[in-house]
């Protein structure tokens, strides 16, 4: 059975789409869809490996998946397998070849991920699946590298996008540069105002120490060099090789 048979069976069983082949001249595309907005979350199509500028002369099936996260999509971008968009937008889709070099669960992974993106509020909240992010504390405001000292549950700062059943993996700054800690959210949407020229908090989360990690083993050096993790701004998610190292 072809990865491409695999994951149209995917999209039919989880999310009741079916494709649809929207043009004569290209019989193969199919696209697939949201049945209340009509967005689309993905498309498969066949092309020759020369219009993705690769050396080989066969034809390709590959996938688009929308993707928000930026920084995720610069790691990506730098495993085999993945390319920028296809016939898409490249700022917010990705290109996954679909021959063996990105596995069939990480592919899925993704066709989720552009199916919430592309998802209203309602659909979003019923399909979201808990997430890992890496989220950035600044021991120069906070003294995070202390903060479990006398219990294994505190208040934080609420990122963006991040919900109940999360994992978030605390990234401390310089002069620590390391991610520290492993936390899973286990409430969101406390309500707090507070603003300095600094900082800026409307809403905190409770996150409870599930894991502590030596400031040498996941330094910001190894997060550059391993994963291609430049920068932590804010909340981002984390590419799959670093999830199964913070394991």
């Amino acid at each position: 059975m072809s990865l491409r048979s695999d994951i149209e069976k995917y999209i039919k069983k989880k999310y009741k789409a079916t494709a649809e082949y929207l043009w004569k001249k290209y019989p193969d595309y199919a696209v697939f869809r949201h049945e209340d907005n009509r967005k689309w979350f993905a498309i498969i199509m066949d092309v020759d490996a020369d219009k993705l500028e690769l050396p080989e002369s066969e034809h390709l099936d590959i996938i688009d998946v929308k993707i928000d996260d930026l920084m995720l999509r610069d790691i990506l971008l730098k495993q085999e397998g993945f390319l920028p968009a296809y016939h898409m937008n490249k700022g917010s889709w990705i290109t996954i070849i679909l021959d063996g070099r990105v596995e069939l669960d990480e592919i899925c992974r993704m066709i989720d991920g552009s199916f919430l993106d592309t998802a209203p509020k309602k659909k979003k909240d019923k399909f979201r699946q808990p997430k890992e992010w890496i989220v950035p504390a600044n021991p120069k405001y906070y003294d995070i590298e202390h903060a479990f000292d006398d219990t294994d549950e505190i208040d934080w700062k609420q990122g963006a996008g991040i919900i109940k059943g999360d994992t978030v993996f605390m990234y401390v700054g310089a002069p620590v540069s390391a991610i520290l800690y492993k936390c899973k959210v286990t409430e969101v949407d406390i309500p707090y105002n507070y603003e300095d020229k600094n900082l800026k908090i409307t809403a905190l989360m409770k996150i409870k120490l599930q894991k502590k990690y030596a400031a040498d083993k996941f330094s910001f050096d190894r997060l550059k060099s391993e994963y291609g993790i430049y920068a932590v701004r804010g909340p981002r998610g984390i590419p799959n090789s670093l999830s199964a190292a913070l394991k």
